[in-house]
């Protein structure tokens, strides 16, 4: 988002958007701020981003919430308004699993329902056999 010119003009929603991520990440990464991996990070987006550089000299400090709305802007279907929720991971420390939902029958759920038909049939799970008309079940097709 930091980098990508097309959400940097999306204005003042998209920037307090930015912000958020930005003190969640100050917030993340606690005592750590000599963490190589953290410096060569705030590095990138600082010589790449002027919004992040500004943002990452506030000092902002912000908690995540367990969960919230989240809008992005995709390029092939526009605006998703997103639900999420984040579960802490046992016996991983700092893992968090995020699932993001659109509501059901929303703008949000059939752009999702678009972008999963540009990509292409769903693939079988590995190991399933292939059903054709020689396979299928008795009574079936």
């Amino acid at each position: 988002m930091l980098l990508d010119r097309v959400a940097l003009h999306l204005g003042a929603q998209q920037e307090a958007t930015a912000a958020e991520l930005v003190a969640v990440l100050r917030s993340a990464a606690g005592p750590d701020v000599d963490d190589p991996r953290l410096a060569e990070l705030v590095g990138e987006l600082s010589v790449r981003s002027d919004l992040f550089r500004r943002l990452w000299a506030r000092h902002d400090v912000h908690r995540h919430p367990g969960g919230g709305v989240y809008r992005v802007q995709h390029p092939q279907v526009g605006e998703l308004e997103l639900r999420y929720e984040k579960f802490a991971v046992a016996d991983a420390d700092d893992q968090v699993l995020v699932v993001y939902q659109a509501e059901p029958g929303s703008r949000s759920a059939d752009a999702l329902a678009l972008l999963s038909a540009l990509t292409g049939p769903d693939p079988s799970p590995v190991g399933a056999p292939e059903v054709t008309a020689d396979t299928q079940a008795p009574g079936r097709g």
